[in-house]
């Protein structure tokens, strides 16, 4: 079974998270195969919109833990897949659309961020759990994040990470609608339709006018956060973080300071 399916039909491109035994945890080769199919729909005259989806209870939890401990990232950020992944996911100049139904976890709510429009199920779930790693933010979102839903709601989402629900961030303008989950792909579907019917052109024009003024500004968000985030993922507190997570157990950040 294929971890990640993509399908091309009416002009749109899904890609689909289909890891489900796993919560749709991100592996460096499903990155690296989202990033080709990026590439790939970006040089492909037939495709007109790129649509993001899951399964009816689960987005992604985010990178796959043991994967990505297994092959941590060097301080390099163009030699991690999940960089090749986030920069096509910056660089789209057509229109990206998000389905999230059940838990966004980490980078699953930190995509989010550079995508055109969000739809949501009303079991959907965010969090942004990289304090609790003894991590940082990563791929601008704590640049963006705030610009999008305001400095202080920002602050509670990356520094406690706490799981928020789909009409919060329905009510902040993280997304565009919540829908009941039968609902969800079907509407975001007809979405990616009509964007698939207008002039692609104006549709690349417009999002271009949109994005242009900060693009500059979030590449380089993105290695600053990098450059910390590599060296926090050797740190104690990081050690302690997933050791805990893979022990089951509560974590313990007493000792440090």
């Amino acid at each position: 079974m294929m971890d990640i399916v993509t399908n091309k039909k009416n002009g749109i491109l899904a890609i689909e998270f289909n890891r489900p035994q796993k919560k749709n945890s991100i592996t460096a080769a499903m990155y690296q195969v989202m990033a080709d199919a990026l590439r790939d729909a970006g040089q492909d005259k037939e495709v007109r919109v790129i649509l993001i989806c899951g399964k009816p209870d689960i987005f992604t939890a985010g990178n796959d833990l043991e994967d990505f401990m297994n092959t941590p990232p060097g301080g390099d950020l163009a030699d991690r897949p999940v960089a090749h992944f986030m920069l096509q996911m910056v660089e789209a100049k057509k229109p990206v659309i998000a389905a999230v139904a059940g838990a966004a976890i980490g980078i699953g709510t930190t995509m989010l961020l550079h995508c055109d429009m969000v739809y949501a199920a009303e079991n959907a779930r965010f969090s942004m759990p990289f304090a609790q790693l003894g991590l940082c933010p990563e791929f601008a979102s704590s640049m963006l994040l705030p610009q999008v839903i305001g400095f202080p709601r920002a602050a509670e989402k990356l520094l406690i990470g706490e799981f928020f629900s789909a009409q919060e961030a329905y009510e902040m303008g993280l997304i565009n609608k919540v829908l009941p989950v039968n609902e969800l792909h079907p509407y975001a579907y007809a979405q990616a339709v009509k964007l698939a019917g207008l002039p692609a052109s104006s549709l690349r024009t417009t999002k271009f006018l949109m994005k242009a003024a900060q693009a500059d500004k979030i590449r380089e968000k993105m290695m600053e956060e990098n450059k910390y985030f590599s060296a926090m993922l050797l740190s104690p507190e990081a050690k302690e973080a997933f050791g805990a997570f893979f022990e089951k157990r509560k974590p313990d950040f007493a000792k440090f300071e």
